[in-house]
């Protein structure tokens, strides 16, 4: 993995850091085609078991293989352990069962949250300063996606049930976001990426297996090769191949740039639908791509 840039992160992306955010933004935002594929006879959180359990297995391959140092002292292993508990498995658990009661409008407007909390977070935490060129990309970036999506969030009615899966998705997308800044300050300490991620995983599939246990979840698989493609898929693609990159993106040019990542997710997720399903552009939506993109060229072009 490449170096660790400062803190702040890089003043102009590289060619490099341009592949990595893109490889991100596409992995991440086709992975709900993947997602919808788990829906039926396995429940989420056990589906989240296998996952994880195949991805911090890949993800172990990789390392030893590239002769990764794997022991680490009991101090950076609750770091490892918060990672698995922020980024591998809570804000997973939290995003299922919250989408369940909200319209996908809304979850992609929540979770886009996560470029203006990375923001914040990463003065409060990590003492970068916020500059102008971000956290105006990041307004403009939140609002575009809040027009694309207005007609889903409008039409939609709002009832105790709809607040609770919006406080779910809220509390999901800050675990995200506390998980990017435990990752950022672990690669400012100088662990590596790599190991720092297998463990994170491994760590998140133990939580993972611990709730489906205490929810009475049967460990089963659907031996579909729908169910085991888009398995291994979520795994490989959008979670060894996408983390291994937005982590390594994040350290490179700071919390507040990666997460704009998170904006772009629902732009791809719709141009991906206007083929596969036939989403028709609206005015509003049309209107709000073009705040998305500008946002996304102030924040990566500064």
């Amino acid at each position: 993995m490449p170096a660790v840039a400062p803190a702040g992160g890089r003043d102009r992306l590289s060619s490099f850091d341009l592949v990595l955010y893109t490889l991100v933004v596409i992995t991440w935002s086709t992975s709900w085609i993947a997602m919808k594929m788990q829906l039926g006879l396995v429940a989420p959180e056990v589906s989240l078991v296998w996952r994880f359990l195949l991805a911090a297995a890949l993800m172990w391959a990789w390392a030893l293989a590239r002769g990764e140092r794997m022991r680490w002292p009991a101090a950076d292993h609750m770091r490892f352990a918060v990672l698995g508990l922020l980024l591998f498995s809570g804000n997973f658990t939290l995003f299922y069962y919250g989408a369940a009661t909200i319209p996908s409008g809304l979850l992609a407007v929540v979770f886009s949250l996560a470029s203006i909390i990375n923001l914040g977070l990463g003065w409060l935490v990590l003492r970068q300063r916020i500059e102008r060129p971000v956290a105006i990309g990041g307004v403009l970036g939140l609002a575009g996606i809040g027009l694309m999506f207005w007609p889903q969030i409008a039409g939609a009615g709002f009832d105790a049930r709809s607040a609770l899966g919006l406080a779910l998705c809220a509390g999901g997308t800050t675990f995200f976001c506390c998980g990017n800044m435990v990752s950022a300050a672990a690669q400012r300490r100088g662990l590596p990426i790599l190991p720092a991620t297998a463990w994170g995983m491994t760590y998140g599939a133990l939580y993972l297996t611990l709730f489906a246990l205490l929810r009475g979840k049967p460990f089963v698989i659907e031996w579909t090769l729908a169910y085991l493609g888009s398995l291994v898929s979520l795994a490989v693609l959008a979670s060894v191949v996408a983390f291994a990159a937005y982590l390594t993106l994040l350290g490179r040019i700071g919390a507040a740039r990666a997460g704009y990542a998170t904006v772009m997710f629902p732009v791809f997720a719709l141009m991906i639908s206007t083929v596969f399903e036939g989403y028709v552009w609206t005015l509003p939506a049309l209107a709000g791509l073009v705040l998305v993109l500008a946002g996304n060229l102030i924040v990566l072009r500064r």
